[in-house]
């Protein structure tokens, strides 16, 4: 009878293996939502666009770019989290999403480590402190001599409360001891539209969506976060250059599903990414916003995405920070 029992249930084991095998195969067979937490405009919307286009050519069926903006990307990927495990309902995970906000936020309706499948980690893309024209200070040290000199006289806009521009500008704020008013927005698209109109004179926003306007002049740029000074940006010092190396990280932008996502369909997704930004035409977009190529494995973006995590609850922590 053991040996019955046990027979059936090694069927039974192999016949959901290759069911799973074969759905991974034929998938997908219909189109595949990417869903962007974020407003239309900013960093992450960028990024999803240009590679929804060609990863779609090479799954076989069109990947739809779906903005899900609210909560600072809380959202976006609950709605992501909650989605059906069959890969046709992926997410766009940032830092804010996965991170900052989950680490600031005690009421965020998920686990960013235990609810979702991470997938790959497209891009990441240095960050920046950028002003309007208007703001009295240009350069890094003008900036920090006019914020000490005049607390609480002046804004700053970001994506949303609990994103990483917030944490990091709040962090920034405490190593400097200085204080400048948040005013959070739905995604940086907003933010960034009211610091060129000048209704906001700082943000501290990704490369990607801030660098049109820095090189068109409608944002002066302060201090960035990088491994080091970057080519198109060569006077402008790092984080980690003004004695202020903890502020020094960069975005992510990377692909997730809902928690239990099939294996093999991670696997086909990964791939499909890794080979759309192989193409030249891809990665030049993907460079052209500042932003520097990843493309790692599942698991590796999971290790990455757990150590963000635990850096964030650490800045909380010692900072003090709630949410307003």
């Amino acid at each position: 009878m053991q040996r019955r029992q046990w027979s059936a249930l090694v069927g039974a084991a192999a016949l959901v293996a290759v069911a799973g095998q074969s759905f991974a195969q034929g998938y997908p067979t219909k189109p595949v939502e990417l869903s962007v937490p974020f407003a239309p405009g900013g960093t992450t919307d960028i990024v999803a666009r240009v590679i929804s286009d060609p990863l779609g050519k090479i799954l076989g069926q069109p990947v739809v770019v779906i903005n899900r903006a609210g909560g600072g990307g809380i959202v976006g990927a609950a709605e992501t989290a909650r989605a059906t495990p069959d890969g046709y309902k992926l997410g766009v995970a940032t830092v804010s999403s996965t991170a900052a906000n989950p680490a600031i936020n005690p009421k965020t309706p998920y686990d960013p480590i235990n609810d979702f499948t991470p997938i790959i980690n497209i891009a990441a893309t240095p960050n920046i402190i950028a002003v309007n024209p208007s703001f009295p200070a240009k350069n890094y040290a003008e900036f920090v001599a006019e914020l000490k000199k005049n607390p609480g006289k002046y804004s700053y806009a970001s994506s949303g409360t609990g994103g990483i521009g917030h944490l990091l500008m709040e962090l920034y704020k405490n190593l400097t001891g200085t204080f400048v008013t948040h005013i959070p927005y739905r995604g940086a698209g907003p933010a960034l539209n009211d610091v060129v109109a000048g209704q906001v004179p700082i943000m501290f926003d990704n490369i990607p969506s801030a660098m049109p306007f820095i090189t068109s002049g409608r944002l002066i740029p302060i201090v960035v976060s990088a491994p080091q000074r970057l080519a198109a940006l060569p006077n402008v010092p790092t984080f980690k250059e003004v004695g202020l190396e903890p502020v020094n990280r960069m975005a992510y932008y990377g692909i997730l599903g809902p928690k239990g996502l099939p294996k093999e369909v991670v696997e086909k997704i990964s791939a499909g990414v890794k080979k759309a930004v192989e193409e030249p035409v891809v990665r030049k977009r993907i460079e052209d916003t500042g932003s520097l190529i990843v493309a790692n494995t599942p698991e590796q973006f999971s290790a990455q995405i757990k150590a963000e995590f635990e850096v964030y609850k650490q800045v909380v922590k010692k900072q003090n920070l709630k949410l307003d």
